[in-house]
């Protein structure tokens, strides 16, 4: 696949659709899914000689695409709300973190204590 023709795909993938879903309604409550998205991509091409002496050339290329859910629009009677979306995993992992910083922070404190005594 050509580096450009892969810069035009990715052109599709970007879209306002993959940010915000489709409204869902329930009764006189609209509600409406949006999502983070990430993309990325590159590619090059080189040319060079091998160990053995003998030219070569090559390409290569590479596409990444991510979305994670930020939360809902929730529209009802005429007011837009924002409910923003809980990641649970991402809370325990930064209380997690700050557990280790406090017990390394407290092992340090004692042997400090206890070279004084």
């Amino acid at each position: 696949m050509d580096i450009m023709e892969m810069v035009e795909q990715s052109k599709d993938v970007a879209t306002v659709k993959r940010v915000f879903g489709e409204p869902v309604r329930h009764g006189d409550v609209v509600v409406i899914p949006v999502a983070r998205i990430a993309q990325g991509g590159g590619g090059r091409q080189g040319q060079g000689k091998s160990e053995k002496g003998e030219q070569g050339d090559g390409s290569g290329g590479g596409y990444g695409f991510g979305a994670t859910p930020a939360g809902v629009f929730v529209l009802k009677d005429g007011d837009a709300i924002w409910r923003p979306a809980i990641d649970v995993n991402r809370i325990v992992l930064g209380g997690q973190f700050v557990a280790v910083v406090l017990l390394l922070t407290l092992r340090t404190i004692l042997k400090k204590w206890r070279r004084r005594r």
